[in-house]
């Protein structure tokens, strides 16, 4: 209890849709409630301005803070006793490593397409809600060396890679 943790990490596009949120507490057993909770946040966020450095608000009993680029909307919540300041470096280590990793090209399409690495991106920073690194460079350096060439085994690779080297080999055979 003396440690601080996060309740959650939301990425959602400029219209409130999930595009990637990782649930580190029960106060939401299910989709739905999730799913809900999402659209809160949103709806309670939208009309604010946080481009240029992050926001903070309460709400249910949580801190949120958050920060928006282009089409995205990157969101971190915290219990009512959390320090505001560490979820602040996490909300900026993740959104930090977000456009290391896209290579400054920060939009929906382009999360979409490495939805794999911001999931290894979120499975850096934060692990069972407790906060493992903030230190964005860190963060995408750790998700890069996840990032195995297509030599590997299968069971070394992503889902993504192992499809990307599946379609390869399918591509290869088909032309001789």
């Amino acid at each position: 209890e003396l440690c601080p943790s996060v309740k959650n990490i939301l990425l959602l596009d400029s219209e409130g849709n999930r595009v990637a949120s990782k649930f580190f507490s029960d106060d939401w057993p299910s989709n739905k409630a999730k799913e809900t909770f999402e659209k809160a946040v949103f709806t309670k966020t939208q009309k604010t301005n946080a481009r240029t450095e992050a926001e903070i608000t309460m709400f249910e009993s949580n801190i949120i803070v958050y920060k928006f680029v282009q089409d995205l909307h990157f969101y971190v919540t915290g219990g009512e006793d959390e320090n505001e300041v560490i979820l602040a470096s996490v909300l900026q280590g993740f959104f930090d490593a977000v456009g290391i990793l896209l290579r400054d090209n920060v939009d929906k399409r382009e999360a979409l397409e490495n939805l794999d690495l911001i999931l290894l991106c979120i499975d850096e920073i934060v692990d069972g809600g407790i906060i493992l690194e903030t230190d964005a460079s860190s963060i995408a350096s750790k998700v890069s060396s996840h990032s195995i060439d297509s030599g590997a085994p299968l069971s070394e690779q992503t889902l993504s890679q192992a499809l990307a080297t599946a379609r390869e080999h399918l591509t290869r055979s088909l032309l001789q």
